[in-house]
């Protein structure tokens, strides 16, 4: 899964540490977000969406191949 985390965090000039801070999680887990290493959980891909005042479906993009089952 692409995520626009790193996109977004960039726009919005903060660090990784600070996006891990204000969402309660590591900053290893910001990074494997933006790697697409992780899938978020939906309380956090809520709470990702929260802090940029945006939907989850702009900032999650799912691909044809993971909704096949």
């Amino acid at each position: 899964m692409r995520t626009k985390i790193q996109e977004l965090r960039k726009e919005h000039r903060i660090t990784q540490s600070e996006l891990a801070d204000a969402l309660d999680v590591t900053r290893q887990t910001i990074i494997s977000l933006e790697n697409g290493k992780y899938k978020a959980s939906l309380v956090l891909a809520h709470k990702i969406a929260q802090y940029f005042g945006t939907t989850i479906e702009e900032i999650f993009i799912f691909e044809e191949e993971e909704n096949l089952c």
